[in-house]
């Protein structure tokens, strides 16, 4: 249904298909030295510490002996302008996905800006642009914008979804779209040929124009090649294996003070340690009942009470926020609030409500919010007293949907390559059901699994013949004593 309506849209011209490489690795946001580094749900662990050391190490290959001036100058440009940047965080030491990376690195997949409206998330070519003026890395993307190409792209895939890898795909790819423009990180050289998939979306027909004049503009050469760039990550958590938090440590002093001067996510503040820093349950109720100062609090407190009110599959978590614990007194708390959103179902059912509220903010899979419940006497009770900026005023960004409804801007669909889903799903993925129920409950497993995927019959032949010799080999291998999911 996804794909035929893309088609449709490229079609009758009131779109553009959008195609980028999935890269295999975790979700890593970073908002600057006082926005925060943030993982999949969660700060202050080892994920966020590693993110921070690869972005501070990106910095160094692109900007060399710039490189402590220029990080200070990103984490001004974000906290000024309330920006966050999310990347995938692909490296060897936070667990195997399709294949163990031959580099450790991140691709930046998207940026969002806050300003003092909605959220609003960076055009591919304004990434882009963004990535190029600091020098981040960005990934391939490929634009189809006509009917013939958008067909193509999908039959392209159907042929290639069970031997794909990243040479011949990209190959395919850059012969049947209508415009390619290269990543600055090619993924055959720092992953591998293994590749997890490719991510095909809705864009605005601007993107086509946009895109063409990227393409032809030359990257600049990084500054950083001939510097030293010091121990590298795998060296730093090799050197530190059996202690995480001196692994973190490490991580975060290498990184450098520039990019990262203010370690209390991960370490506490003022003699509190980062395990007491959950904060009571009952800040959700506090600050649901709290009177907002501006539009975005006014806008999650309407975004939270319905998820609450329908019983949304979500977790709301509340923690001290450390970075201002100078600041607290009975009469001004700080926090971070952490949603997360656990089933799919939970977008469906949201989706629904805003057919009938065009007014509520879309929901996303994770929330980082920063919260400030202050008592400020001065501020009537009455709605109509508080600031000008309580019914929101639209950021410059803001201004255009691009042509698209709600619905059509977020057409998306995943599109895996079974040589990804071998290691991950079929393998890693069923390392505890064959230890813990045997070879007949794996082999079930698997082909369960092949099933919903909709393998072909020669392929599920193939690769269950090699799934049992496989099988027995680790069984043999490894005893009774299941393997770790960074030894498989």
């Amino acid at each position: 249904e996804s794909r035929t309506r893309m088609i449709e849209m490229v079609s009758h011209g009131l779109a553009t298909m959008e195609v980028t490489l999935k890269h295999s690795g975790s979700l890593f946001m970073y908002a600057g030295n006082r926005g925060g580094a943030y993982s999949k749900n969660s700060f202050g662990n080892i994920y966020t510490a590693v993110g921070i050391f690869v972005l501070g190490r990106l910095f160094r290959e692109a900007w060399g002996r710039e490189a402590p001036k220029m990080q200070a100058e990103f984490n001004d440009c974000l906290e000024k302008n309330r920006i966050s940047v999310s990347m995938e965080l692909v490296t060897a030491v936070l667990g195997d996905h399709g294949q163990r990376p031959k580099d450790d690195y991140a691709v930046i997949t998207a940026v969002t800006e806050f300003g003092h409206g909605k959220p609003q998330f960076y055009s591919t070519p304004e990434l882009i642009k963004f990535c190029r003026a600091w020098r981040l890395p960005t990934n391939h993307v490929w634009l189809f914008s006509t009917r013939k190409s958008a067909t193509s792209f999908f039959v392209a895939y159907d042929a290639l979804c069970e031997e794909g890898t990243a040479t011949p795909v990209c190959k395919v790819l850059g012969k049947i779209a209508d415009i390619s423009v290269p990543g600055s990180k090619d993924h055959v050289i720092v992953q591998g040929e293994i590749l997890e998939g490719l991510v095909a979306r809705i864009v605005s027909r601007e993107s086509s124009v946009q895109m063409g004049v990227l393409r032809d503009f030359r990257q600049r050469s990084l500054d950083g090649g001939d510097s030293d760039l010091g121990p590298s990550l795998r060296e730093i958590c090799a050197a530190n294996r059996s202690d995480e938090k001196q692994r973190i440590k490490a991580l975060l002093e290498n990184a450098g003070s520039s990019l990262c001067s203010d370690h209390c996510d991960w370490f506490g503040n003022s003699g509190l340690d980062a395990q007491s820093r959950n904060a009571d349950r009952s800040v959700v109720t506090h600050f649901l009942q709290a009177h907002p100062t501006d539009y975005a609090t006014k806008k999650l407190q309407e975004m939270i009470r319905l998820m609450k009110k329908r019983n949304l599959p979500a977790a709301f978590k509340c923690y001290w926020n450390y970075q201002k614990i100078d600041f607290l007194s009975n009469y001004n708390l700080h926090y971070k609030m952490v949603i997360h959103v656990h089933k799919d179902s939970a977008f469906r059912r949201y989706q629904q409500e805003i057919t009938k509220n065009q007014e509520l903010w879309p929901l996303y899979r994770g929330f980082f919010i920063d919260v400030n419940l202050f008592k400020a006497a001065e501020l009537s009770k009455d709605s109509n007293a508080l600031p000008e900026n309580i019914n929101g005023v639209l950021n410059s960004r803001s201004s255009t949907k691009d042509g698209l409804v709600d619905e059509d801007s977020n057409l998306m669909v995943k599109l895996k390559f079974v040589t990804y889903k071998i290691r991950t799903f079929l393998i890693r993925n069923g390392l505890s059901t064959l230890f813990k129920d045997g070879l007949s409950a794996y082999r079930t497993y698997y082909l369960r699994q092949m099933e919903i995927w909709g393998t072909s019959a020669s392929k599920q032949k193939e690769l269950a013949k090699m799934l049992d010799e496989w099988a027995v080999y680790i069984r043999r291998e490894c005893g009774d004593a299941q393997p770790s999911s960074s030894t498989y």
